[in-house]
């Protein structure tokens, strides 16, 4: 049986989330006599003594371990050769800044699991954070909406909406969420910015989370044909919930074919978004797609420049959730920290501004939302990956591939195998050669 270590998370003093909870590394230590060496730190939201009565050994060096567990991306210096590492890469896109660590893991003959590929034979991802990240996403979008409204003088209840690291507990935030839309629906809501329509993007995990903030809200959900109604009614009491899928977002770029969802998928470039109908209806727009330079962007910085100077625009705030840097919603330029998730664009100079005051659209973007509520999602997370950690400790990642007994999720997650990439990975070359100049 292979030691399984597990490395602090050190991005940045808001991650503080775990692969594994001290009761889910005490379960599997009972059950499947497994051994744990957890990295010591000082903000895990589980203490190393948790870690340590669970019957983990805490300690600084994991050298010992031939399989590592982390979260985030690990720095350089960290891996040692032969080893296996199981982390969220962000590699699968050839993202540039993690091209070098990519390359340092093949020097290296590393093995490397990524959860995010982690999938059963439909593709359906089976390891994520998601749900989390659309739950604090959205908790911190609603903040931004109140402190956005107040700040231009319209007092509301999301006033009292907080971030959602300030609630610890998702529990808590539910509780106090559900409180202010029994606010909105005894007080109402100030006319002008009635009705308030919120437009999420997307329909899986992520947008199942934000939705579920908007369900503990009360919004009624309407569909995006509803929309010129809706707006009509200027309802002070009721907040409004739309969701876009494909084919609300982006049409065929040829005018006598039809939108077909396989299609978009396998050839994208020959679609072109069309969001910008829909645009104009909503409040606030809450962003939990999937998203490469393959597709069409949702907004774009030439589309919120000309909506400004025409005034055709509604939008308070964009919780960008997905948080690709000028990626589908192309004015978000950078990702913030869970302690300040906001800044402003202005669409007419395309310049930005941290916080919530400035001429513009108001953008939260963070790149590790979960960690916001880190008990929660981890537990969850762990939860998910638990089943795996067996047969993760009994594996010889030595073995050549076509002999190495893995799990079918995790072998379709193996990115490397012994330092190379694997064939369904074979793409990625083009991208670690382009970094090496």
């Amino acid at each position: 049986m292979n030691i399984i270590g597990i490395r602090r998370e050190d991005k940045n003093r808001w991650e503080r989330r775990a692969p594994l909870t001290p009761a889910q590394i005490s379960w599997l230590i009972s059950r499947h006599h497994l051994r744990f060496q957890v990295q010591h730190s000082t903000i895990r939201a589980f203490p190393d003594s948790e870690y340590q009565q669970a019957g983990a050994e805490v300690r600084e060096d994991l050298s010992d371990c031939p399989v590592t567990l982390g979260i985030k991306e690990m720095p350089i210096g960290f891996f040692l050769p032969e080893r296996t590492y199981i982390f969220f890469a962000h590699v699968i896109k050839g993202q540039p800044g993690n091209m070098p660590m990519l390359r340092r893991l093949m020097e290296l003959n590393c093995s490397l699991i990524d959860y995010e590929k982690v999938t059963d034979e439909q593709g359906r991802r089976l390891i994520f954070f998601g749900r989390y990240a659309g739950i604090a996403g959205m908790i911190d979008t609603l903040a931004g909406l109140g402190k956005r409204l107040a700040v231009q003088g319209i007092v509301t209840p999301f006033l009292e909406a907080k971030l959602a690291h300030e609630y610890e507990r998702y529990e808590v935030a539910r509780k106090e969420i559900s409180k202010i839309g029994e606010l909105i629906r005894n007080k109402g809501l100030p006319q002008q910015i009635a009705p308030l329509i919120i437009g999420v993007t997307g329909y899986g995990n992520v947008a199942k989370g934000a939705g579920e903030i908007l369900s503990a809200l009360g919004a009624i959900p309407v569909s995006p044909a509803d929309l010129p109604a809706v707006i009509n009614e200027s309802d002070r009491w009721n907040i409004y919930q739309v969701t876009f899928k494909e084919e609300h977002l982006v049409a065929p770029v040829a005018a006598d074919r039809s939108f077909d969802l396989q299609e978009y998928y396998h050839h994208p470039e020959r679609y072109c978004s069309k969001f910008q109908e829909y645009l104009p209806y909503l409040s606030v727009l809450v962003n939990c797609i999937y998203w490469d330079n393959r597709y069409p962007r949702l907004v774009t910085r030439d589309y919120l420049a000309t909506a400004f100077r025409t005034a055709k625009l509604r939008l308070i705030i964009i919780g960008d959730i997905s948080c690709d840097i000028e990626g589908s919603i192309e004015a978000t330029v950078k990702a913030n920290e869970p302690g300040a998730p906001f800044f402003v664009y202005d669409p007419l100079n395309r310049s930005i501004q941290d916080g919530v005051e400035g001429s513009g659209i108001v953008i939260m973007a963070v790149d590790n939302l979960p960690c916001e509520l880190a008990v929660d999602s981890s537990t969850e997370f762990g939860n998910a990956l638990m089943p795996f950690i067996p047969a993760l400790s009994a594996t010889d990642f030595t073995r050549p591939l076509d002999r190495l007994e893995l799990p079918a999720p995790l072998r379709r997650a193996l990115i490397l195998h012994q330092g190379r990439l694997t064939p369904e990975f074979q793409y990625l070359e083009k991208y670690v050669e382009k970094g090496r100049g």
